[in-house]
């Protein structure tokens, strides 16, 4: 598992010190992808890659702390026209720096001071500059900003109802809702959507718990743990006992945003061990094969969801990111039997999808571009459990 994940992050692995999550189809550097590869490269012993995944992740970080989700590091003109700017986009994306800084410490590495500094201020950002709405939430500006993009969540802003191409129409028109500071070029608003993701906050509580585990100023770690403690009482306060998950906010609210996915379930991430009856109950639903659980990892949709569509992207296929992320938080809460399952499934769709960018939660048939990088995490799955290695014919 660990050669074949090197030799994938390898092949795109840029000059410039970034991987591309795949050559043909994402040949840029996506921010939450850069954050899982340098997980990856930490754990696969080249704790030098993992930084420097981070720094060019970082390094067009505006001045009041926004990173945008994408940098055009070899086309800095492309795209010009739709996003207003060259070399960047316009959004952010999850700050799963934190937790990749966390797991660079975890391993015995001390980051650069000034690339952890960097992590803080992007959360600072968010926690500071988006509290706009939200019900106490930090709000998304466009449901690209979340990494769930085509999630069921978001069907009431696709007028006329859900469909493919009227969706990738409507993200396309979101872009031009979006509102920005006028002195730091960062986005501060929409005209459209504004929406407190449960999903996107759980990792915002989350990175800042991570963050705090790894800054030396005492103030500085009492602030993050503060901002994660007021994100994860408000995510909280959206919880709904008939769903069995938080429901987004919005205003006015859509009913969309009460619809059964597995990021809605990411407020695990705040598992201890012993965890709580909700959280515990949460992990055995994700892991359930009548709810979110299947053979190669759980499904993007609950399987009850009329929605729910294992072949459509982000309408219930099984995404390696977010079965990494449902492990670990079954390993911090103690729960050895979700932790070992969930890890056996990220393997075993790793293995039968040829690394791909999503699969089939059932079978691992392959779903987009293959292999992407992010299934490497499979790697970091292998690293700490025990694995008999891949199927027959593998």
């Amino acid at each position: 598992m660990a050669e074949r994940s090197r030799a994938i992050l390898e092949a795109h692995w840029r000059p410039l010190g970034y991987t591309v999550p795949n050559d043909a189809v994402y040949p840029h550097q996506w921010l939450w992808d850069s954050c899982f590869h340098a997980v990856v490269w930490t754990v696969l012993g080249a704790p030098d890659r993992a930084v420097s995944e981070l720094e060019r992740a970082l390094a067009h970080q505006a001045d009041d702390g926004f990173v945008p989700h994408m940098t055009y590091w070899e086309a800095p003109d492309q795209h010009v026209a739709f996003w207003g700017r060259r070399t960047t986009s316009a959004i952010t994306q999850p700050p799963m720096y934190g937790h990749a800084l966390a797991e660079l410490v975890r391993h015995g590495h001390t980051p650069p001071a000034d690339l952890v500094a960097r992590a803080v201020a992007g959360l600072e950002h968010l926690a500071e500059r988006r509290s706009i709405g939200g019900g106490g939430m930090v709000p998304i500006l466009h449901p690209w900003e979340s990494g769930c993009d085509d999630s069921p969540r978001w069907d009431s802003w696709c007028p006329g109802g859900w469909t493919a191409t009227g969706w990738k129409q409507t993200k396309g028109d979101l872009v031009g809702a979006l509102r920005f500071d006028p002195r730091t070029g960062s986005p501060c608003g929409s005209d459209a959507f504004i929406v407190g993701s449960v999903g996107w906050n759980a990792l915002v509580a989350f990175n800042c718990a991570e963050l705090a585990t790894v800054v030396t100023d005492a103030g500085v770690a009492a602030s993050l743990r503060a901002i994660a403690a007021e994100v994860r009482a408000a995510t909280s306060a959206r919880w709904d006992d008939e769903l069995g998950c938080e429901h987004d906010w919005s205003e006015p609210y859509r009913s969309s945003s009460g619809i059964r996915t597995l990021d809605a379930m990411l407020g695990v991430l705040a598992a201890e061990s012993p965890p709580t009856r909700v959280i515990a109950g949460q992990l055995r639903v994700v892991c359930w094969d009548g709810a979110f659980g299947g053979d190669c990892g759980p499904a993007a949709v609950h399987r009850d969801e009329p929605t729910y569509d294992p072949t459509t992207y982000w309408r219930g296929s099984a995404w390696p990111q977010l079965t990494y992320l449902c492990w670990v938080a079954a390993r911090r809460a103690g729960m050895d039997d979700e932790a070992r399952r969930l890890g056996d499934a990220l393997v075993r769709g790793a293995w039968s999808s040829g690394f791909a960018e999503f699969w089939h939660p059932d079978n691992g048939a392959p779903r987009g571009a293959v292999p992407q990088s992010w299934a490497a995490l499979a790697a970091v799955v292998s690293a700490t459990s025990a694995w008999s290695g891949p199927p027959a014919g593998r």
